[in-house]
């Protein structure tokens, strides 16, 4: 294979150039934004406009544990897919076997909340390098996907369902915040715009941000400061 002006003779030697590539990508591209910044002189934080939004913290999360019922409607509501991680285990196979499952898998997940221990086997994925766009023998044209298997991923969705009604419960999300929340859509932020701005004959302006390779170069201290202030504390930011 010829990649970025290198002749790849094998297999292994192709993997090892996308993998050493996809492991420096947050390196590489914050080395070239991580200038100092005359907007910022006194090197303010992200909680410091959290604080003067909110005043004080939020009180801790409460942890529930989870149900066999609330496995079964988790796993009922995966899309059938005949992909699996290195497990072999699709969603179509778990979707016919809830029964047999749901209690045990309830059992662990509870186990993990906790303890606060998530297991290192669970987070091994196989990743896969997807072509995006322009030449197809330059690396930069492809990103990584991550086949996970799906026994963590209804950990992430009961976890996630904990999150949202905390932040739901304490009223931490604006309700300007649209996407990737329950019953808030693209369509409803066109529809409160055109409602309460254009047919009140407003002036509409729009500010539009394309961050580079930002889920990759989100920084984790950020995000768990953000996390705690928000309440997520002990186990559950471990």
């Amino acid at each position: 294979m010829y990649l970025d002006g290198n002749t790849l003779s094998d297999c292994q030697e192709t993997a090892n150039s996308y993998n050493k590539y996809f492991l420096n990508i947050a390196k590489s591209t914050n080395s070239k934004q991580n200038k100092p910044s005359s907007h910022n002189p006194e090197n303010i934080t992200p909680l410091h406009y959290l604080m003067q939004y909110f005043k004080n913290p939020f009180p801790n999360i409460n942890l529930k544990t989870t149900s066999t019922r609330e496995i079964e409607n988790i796993i009922k509501s995966l899309k059938p897919k005949n992909s699996s991680g290195y497990d072999g285990i699709s969603t179509k196979l778990m979707k016919i076997c809830p029964p047999f499952i749901s209690s045990p898998s309830a059992h662990t997940y509870n186990k993990f909340f906790s303890s606060g221990i998530f297991p290192n086997y669970l987070k091994y994925a196989i990743v896969k390098p997807l072509f995006k766009k322009g030449n197809k023998n330059k690396i930069s044209n492809y990103r990584p996907i991550s086949i996970l298997i799906y026994f963590p991923k209804i950990l992430d969705k009961v976890t996630y369902n904990h999150l949202q009604e905390h932040l739901n419960k304490q009223g931490i999300l604006a309700e300007e915040q649209f996407g990737f929340r329950a019953d808030s859509t693209t369509n409803k932020t066109i529809y409160k715009l055109i409602n309460e701005t254009l047919n009140s004959k407003l002036i509409v302006g729009g500010i539009f941000f394309d961050l580079e390779k930002a889920f990759d170069c989100l920084k984790h201290s950020i995000l768990l400061s953000k996390l705690q202030f928000y309440g997520v504390n002990g186990k559950a930011n471990t």
